[in-house]
């Protein structure tokens, strides 16, 4: 373990305390997109509060009262991202150095805890943590982070919040019965990314930036982390975007789910947090609910498909099949771009599989090459609003990965990212993780035209993905604006 002495203002062993800074919803030029929820859980991880933190007992174990939000020279507790990456080596007694054969952790099933009664309950401090990019100090680092305009990449920042949230899980976690000297019993696995919110501010290649992160809302087997990501600027650290992972804990050999320390919010701040990851809970239970992939499309959205197939068609030919392009719209199949990526063991993570932070880096720089592309214009990243990973994804995999503009409004356009794994021998291909993105940029932009039934759905989920980024719907990803009259529900092909 990292053993970091600190120094605040004259009192020693003091543990820096910051949520989520000052990301305030952001206000759009156009009305339409203004944020018109307020989200409880965003306005508790974004408190400047301070208080002081007073020890108190809860069923013998120690925890706090409220949350320290200090405030000073203090850079961060774990080391750089480096040293975190070293310490998960070590917790979880990874062999350094490539190997097929991955060496067997079925001795550590025997550690693994029956319950969650016999793990001791957590706070929200307990798994407080933050590390630095050290581009200032490392040179040999700032080359794989600057992109060729001088900014940072922001894959590569994705690869660390990535490894960083596991990180966090790693400082949750506390097995009162592990002897002293065996590895962790756990398997930390990325499930999804739920939102990514960037800032105006655009991170440059010669300043530090800070990544910190504490749990939010633990269930049995999996766990809600929420990361932001700061950058040092004229002795200041400004914030760049924040993050909300959610994990999976699985034992020791991946082979099935395992239990967590429970998180017992220790104030009215941290139960306002906890409640929203509550809240996000049953919104991505909804969600999964109302999937075009199980569900048809609601009544709005079945008058607006056949809508646009009607600006497609030639109406003076009354033939079905004649399809001509409207002024100012892009057939969806002009706007794709695509990419084979080759998977090598640099991009393994601790269990010799496909680091999921790598899969996040490609995918977005694809995603920003298709906007770029699409719009003729360096676009601006404004939110990620969802990344699945439904499926691990081996070492030497060969990945092809397609990216679509599959909606646009106004001067904004959603972009989705797919990842097959591709069999070159049978030529199947198998989707392990989709990315959804929305841009921007200055001008207003064509709109998107699908010509399938398939492309159409693709829209309408674009559509709902845009929606949530933009807080525009926020009780639910597809509720449709008032709507009067009836439509044809018969789902034929555009």
């Amino acid at each position: 373990m990292i053993a970091t002495r600190v120094r605040f203002g004259g009192l020693q062993n003091i543990v820096q305390r910051q949520f989520c800074g000052s990301l305030q919803p952001k206000r759009y030029t156009t009305v339409q997109y203004q944020r018109i929820a307020n989200v409880a859980t965003a306005n508790a991880l974004i408190s400047d509060t301070k208080t002081r933190a007073s020890p108190v007992t809860l069923g013998g174990h120690r925890m706090y009262s409220s949350i320290n939000y200090l405030r000073g020279d203090l850079e961060c507790t774990a080391g750089t991202m480096n040293d975190v990456k070293q310490t998960i080596i070590q917790k979880l007694g990874i062999e350094v150095g490539y190997t097929p054969f991955v060496s067997t952790r079925e001795h550590l099933v025997k550690y693994v805890p029956q319950s969650v009664s016999a793990l001791p309950p957590r706070s929200m401090q307990d798994s407080f943590t933050s590390a630095i990019i050290p581009l200032t100090t490392d040179k040999i680092l700032k080359d794989k982070y600057v992109g060729f305009m001088g900014n940072v990449r922001v894959g590569r920042l994705m690869e660390d919040m990535d490894m960083f949230a596991v990180w966090v899980v790693h400082k949750h976690v506390l097995v009162p019965d592990l002897p002293e000297g065996v590895s962790l019993p756990y398997t930390f696995v990325t499930v999804l990314v739920d939102k990514i919110d960037f800032t105006d501010l655009v991170p440059t290649h010669d300043a530090d930036i800070r990544l910190s992160g504490h749990v939010s809302w633990v269930g049995r087997t999996s766990v809600e982390v929420v990361v932001w990501m700061e950058q040092k600027l004229h002795g200041k650290w400004r914030k760049l975007t924040r993050a909300l992972f959610l994990m999976a804990a699985r034992d020791a050999t991946n082979t099935k789910a395992a239990f967590i320390n429970p998180l017992v919010p220790a104030n009215e701040e941290e139960k306002a947090i906890f409640d929203g990851g509550e809240s996000r809970k049953k919104r991505r239970i909804q969600m999964q609910q109302e999937d075009l992939l199980k569900t048809e499309p609601n009544d709005f959205e079945q008058r607006m498909v056949h809508e646009l197939f009607v600006k497609s068609i030639d109406t003076k030919s009354k033939a079905f099949n004649k399809r001509i392009l409207p002024p100012g719209y892009v057939w969806m199949e002009d706007a794709t771009m695509a990419n084979i990526v080759f998977s090598h063991p640099e991009d393994r993570n601790a269990h010799n599989k496909v680091f999921g932070g790598f899969l996040m880096r490609n995918a977005l720089e694809l995603s920003w090459a298709l906007a770029y592309n699409f719009a003729k214009r360096r676009p601006k990243l404004e939110h990620i609003s969802d990344i699945s990973f439904h499926h691990p994804v081996d070492v030497s995999s060969m990945l092809n990965m397609q990216a679509h503009v599959i909606f646009t409004d106004l001067h904004y356009m959603e972009i989705v990212v797919l990842a097959d794994v591709y069999d070159a021998v049978t030529g199947q291909q198998t989707t392990t993780n989709s990315f959804y993105y929305t841009y921007s940029v200055a001008e207003r932009l064509p709109k998107i035209m699908p010509k399938t039934y398939h492309e159409a759905m693709y829209y309408l989920d674009g559509r709902r993905k845009f929606r949530y980024a933009m807080g525009i719907d926020t009780a639910t990803a597809s509720s449709p604006p008032p709507a009067t009259g009836t439509t044809d529900t018969t789902k034929s092909k555009l």
